[in-house]
């Protein structure tokens, strides 16, 4: 049979908003690509506008199941909330491969409580974020730990035409944590929310969750945690289920209140984000970046 094929321009949008109510807005970030930084400074400056223009009360930031992107946007995204210290910096075997990233004054959003939504899915340029929000002592970071994916490649052409792809250094927070194998481990551990299984689907076969540390020739955290040798997809019983995805369109089509009986993970938040101060003196929550 034929088919056609139209070419076109795909737009992906990185960014999605909405609002919680009482001055608390909800931020999505997908993907870290060109001008996610700008749409997303323009996506709270909107909120800011529906507020009556009144600085926002609280932000869950999300970036569940965000595979990352650009290195340059994870840094501009992260300078949103920081005023000064490091963001970010990489660590190799040759001084080219050392550099450090810093957060400037200048257009830093106001000091409204912040929290984090992170997952397995979430990978380099959004572990780049969420730890250095949470070094920094900038937000809480709740959900389950993070894929892992700290390392950092370098291209290098070939006269051939084709090209050589070599990891070069690792990516470690503010405090010296490095994010290869480990991510990043929540302030707050909250399981993702499970689904009934889809029709048809054999209930011995489950989906199994698994990261960096789990895939076969991972590099080793220089901490000295290994890899594993997890599969994406086992027989058997006792496996992890498959979960539900919340936090793309399907998120938009659904009223507030059904949203968050959904998600448990962004209820849990939202809960926490309307005491956030009192929250963190009482679990004694603070900075982790190095004076």
């Amino acid at each position: 049979f034929n088919i056609t094929v139209i070419r076109d321009d795909i737009k992906v949008k990185s960014v999605r908003s909405r609002h919680l109510g009482d001055g608390y807005a909800y931020v999505r970030v997908g993907q870290f690509m060109e001008k996610t930084a700008d749409d997303l400074k323009a996506t709270l400056d909107k909120l800011r506008r529906e507020n009556g223009g009144v600085e926002l009360k609280g932000l869950l930031l999300d970036l569940r199941n965000d595979p990352g992107g650009l290195l340059t946007q994870a840094v501009k995204v992260a300078d949103l909330f920081l005023k000064e210290g490091i963001i970010v910096y990489t660590d190799g075997r040759i001084e080219s491969q050392k550099q450090k990233f810093y957060a400037q004054p200048r257009g830093t959003e106001g000091d409204y409580p912040i929290v984090v939504l992170v997952n397995s899915g979430s990978a380099s340029a959004s572990e780049i974020v969420a730890g250095a929000l949470q070094d920094h002592g900038r937000a809480l970071v709740l959900g389950t730990q993070t894929f892992g994916k700290g390392s950092v490649q370098t291209i290098t052409p070939l006269e051939n035409g084709g090209a050589l792809t070599l990891t070069t250094a690792l990516y470690y927070t503010a405090s010296g944590r490095s994010l290869q194998a480990t991510g990043v481990k929540p302030d707050i551990e909250v399981e993702e929310p499970r689904v009934k299984r889809r029709p048809g689907q054999p209930s011995e076969r489950r989906l199994l969750r698994f990261r960096e540390k789990d895939l076969e020739g991972a590099i080793v955290n220089p901490e000295g945690n290994g890899s594993g040798s997890g599969a994406v997809l086992q027989d058997g019983d006792g496996l992890e289920e498959e979960r539900e995805d919340l936090t793309g369109s399907e998120m938009d089509k659904l009223s507030l209140k059904d949203w968050l009986e959904k998600d448990v993970q962004a209820a849990r938040a939202f809960e926490i984000i309307k005491t956030f101060d009192v929250f963190k003196a009482a679990h004694g929550i603070e900075p982790k970046a190095k004076k």
